[in-house]
C-alpha cells in the first residue's frame, strides 16, 4: 500500500494541540478529477479556525486542513490523461486539505498558472487574490479614478487588494494597526497609508478626497473600521463587507444607508464555487495575466517547511506577519 504523509486535526484546539503528521493511505484518483503532489500551500484564517472548531464549515474529525494549493498533476483519469505533469493551483473541499502530501481536486478547481509563475507564489494567489479582485471589480465594479479604502492593507486579502486597486487606476488609501504595517501598506503600493493608532483617519481621509470621501471600501475586518467607513463614505460609495477578522459583526442602520446614498454589499466568494464556477475560472485567466505584466505580486511575508504547518497556522493569531503566509516543500 502507497501511503503519504498528511497533517490531520484529530482534536479541537490551538494548531500546535489539533495537528498531527499521519502517514496515511495515497488518496485514490477521483473520477471527476486529478491527484496533486503538493509543493507548495496557501495558509489562512479558516486554518486557524478549522483547528479550532470554530469555521462555519465543521468536517468530522479526522481531517486535515489547507484551502488552497499548487503542484503537479501527478495521476488522473484517462479522459483527463492530457493533464498529467501539468503545474497548477488548485482549491481543496474538506476533509482532504492542502497540507498532505498528495491531494485530490475535482477538475473544476484546478486553476491553470502561467509558466513563469512559481509554486509558492501560485499557493498564494486563490483565496486572497480571487477575494479582492471579484469584489473590487464584480462586486464593487470600481473604476479608474475611483478611491478606494482597504482596511486591513498588511495582511493576506489587504494587500491582495491593494495590488487589484492600483492596477485598476483607483487611488488606494490603505488603514493598518502599527506604523511598521501602514509602511508596509505604502510599499504595497497604497498611496496614502494610515496607522489607526496615530492617525486621525476621518480627517485625513476627507483631506485626501477634496471632503468627498472614498467611493469604495474594501473591509475584512469589521467591528469598530465597519463604523469607520460609514464616516468616509462617498456619495453613491460602495462598502463591501468581506469578513469580520476583528472578531466582531457590527450592524448598520438603513436610515444612514438611506440618508448619505450608499450601498453596502456582502461578499462570500466561495459561493462562486457552487453558483457560479465560470466566475473562478474567468478571474484566474484575468489574475494571470495581471501577474504575467507585472501587475500584482504576492508579499510572501513567511515561508515554512512542510514540518512546520502547525506553526504556519499560529502565526496567524498573531498577526505578526505582513503579507501572505505559506508552506512548502524542502
Amino acid at each position: 500500500m502507497v501511503t503519504v504523509l498528511s497533517w490531520q486535526v484529530t482534536r479541537l484546539g490551538s494548531p500546535g494541540e489539533a495537528l498531527e503528521l499521519l502517514e496515511v493511505p495515497e488518496p485514490k484518483v477521483p473520477g471527476n478529477g486529478v491527484l496533486i503532489q503538493v509543493e507548495a500551500a496557501g495558509v489562512n484564517f479558516p486554518d486557524l479556525l478549522l483547528c479550532g472548531g470554530k469555521y462555519q464549515e465543521k468536517p468530522q474529525i479526522p481531517f486535515t486542513p489547507g484551502l488552497e494549493l499548487a503542484g503537479r498533476v501527478v495521476a488522473a483519469p484517462k479522459r483527463y490523461g492530457e493533464m498529467l505533469g501539468e503545474r497548477v493551483a488548485g482549491l481543496t473541499s474538506m476533509p482532504t486539505g492542502a497540507f498532505s502530501e498528495v491531494v485530490p481536486i475535482s477538475v473544476a478547481d484546478v486553476l491553470p498558472i502561467p509558466e513563469s509563475m512559481e509554486f509558492e507564489v501560485a499557493a498564494a494567489m486563490p483565496i486572497t487574490y480571487h477575494t479582492a479582485h471579484v469584489a473590487l471589480h464584480r462586486r464593487a465594479a470600481l473604476k479608474s479614478g475611483e478611491t478606494l479604502m482597504v482596511h486591513g492593507g498588511a495582511g493576506g486579502v489587504g494587500s491582495a487588494a491593494i495590488q487589484i486597486g492600483r492596477a485598476a487606476g483607483a487611488f488606494v488609501i490603505a488603514t493598518a494597526t502599527g506604523s511598521a504595517r501602514a509602511r508596509a501598506c505604502s510599499a504595497l503600493g497604497a498611496n496614502l497609508a494610515l496607522d489607526l493608532d496615530q492617525d486621525e483617519v476621518v480627517e485625513m481621509v476627507k483631506e485626501a478626497t477634496g471632503g468627498r470621501g472614498v467611493d469604495v471600501v474594501f473591509d475584512p475586518v469589521g467591528g469598530e473600521l465597519f463604523r469607520l467607513s460609514q464616516k468616509c463614505i462617498a456619495f453613491e460609495g460602495r462598502i463591501l463587507t468581506i469578513g469580520f477578522s476583528s472578531g466582531e459583526i457590527p450592524s448598520a442602520a438603513a436610515n444612514h444607508v438611506l440618508l448619505k446614498n450608499y450601498s453596502l454589499i456582502g461578499l462570500h466568494w466561495g459561493l462562486y464555487r457552487k453558483v457560479a464556477p465560470e466566475v473562478v475560472a474567468s478571474t484566474q485567466r484575468l489574475l494571470g495575466e495581471l501577474f504575467t505584466r507585472g501587475l500584482i505580486m504576492p508579499h510572501i511575508g513567511a515561508s515554512f517547511d512542510f514540518s512546520q504547518v502547525p506553526e504556519a497556522i499560529g502565526v496567524l493569531e498573531s498577526r505578526s506577519v505582513v503579507g501572505k503566509v505559506v508552506v512548502a516543500r524542502s
